[in-house]
């Protein structure tokens, strides 16, 4: 009975896992938003954790409200062990405090893509990702390049070069951010990775499409 309980435990511990990786609303304003982790992640918010929450919102600004925090399933796992997470890999959605009460149009909307980009500046388009990462000063975040634009939606693929840990040597960070129009609110869709092969790259722009591609669905675009 104990071999069986102690074979129960993680599959139970996996079933809560993909339970909980379901569609979601949230209300803003007059509008009902729904949102959805992809596969391998899980929303993060329900637990609550100052921890987790000071984490997600020291990777936005301090004047969005934060939809979901996601995890990957095994730092998630790791968590509720008492494990520190790898973070190698999360999502963010948030959206302008400001301006989640009202219902935008396109040309709102385009105005609230050239406030949050201004300060950016040009993309880098550096052609080795890594050498142009390695000069950056640790810490400082760069614009790499414009992925995709249309008229209800901007994705760019910014970087960074992380503090080291230990011996670990140099450390780096890409994600996408992707600025959407979704049922009259404007919401702001992050992916991070961390970078250590063009496997990475792959990984980070594959999931963007996807996932972003999804929202719309979810919401009848």
């Amino acid at each position: 009975m104990a071999a069986v309980r102690a074979l129960a435990l993680p599959l139970l511990f996996a079933l809560s896992l993909s339970c909980a990786a379901a569609p979601f609303a949230v209300r803003l304003g007059e509008a009902r938003v729904v949102l959805d982790a992809p596969p391998g992640f899980a929303d993060t918010l329900d637990l609550a954790s100052p921890r987790l929450q000071e984490f997600a919102e020291s990777i936005t600004s301090a004047s969005n409200r934060i939809l979901l925090f996601a995890l990957t399933d095994a730092d998630l796992r790791r968590f509720r062990l008492g494990e520190t997470p790898d973070f190698a890999r999360y999502l963010l959605v948030a959206t302008p405090r400001a301006t989640e009460r009202d219902s935008l149009g396109l040309n709102q909307f385009s105005d609230f893509v050239v406030e949050s980009t201004r300060a950016l500046g040009n993309p880098a388009e550096p052609a080795d990702l890594r050498a142009f990462l390695d000069t950056l000063p640790e810490g400082r975040t760069a614009l790499l390049r414009e992925l995709r634009r249309t008229t209800a939606s901007v994705s760019l693929l910014a970087g960074a070069r992380l503090p080291p840990v230990a011996d670990s040597g140099p450390r780096h960070l890409l994600f996408t951010s992707t600025l959407m129009l979704v049922r009259g609110k404007a919401l702001s869709v992050s992916v991070y990775t961390a970078f250590g092969s063009p496997a990475d790259v792959d990984w980070l722009l594959g999931m963007t499409q996807r996932w972003t591609e999804e929202l719309q669905r979810l919401n009848g675009r």
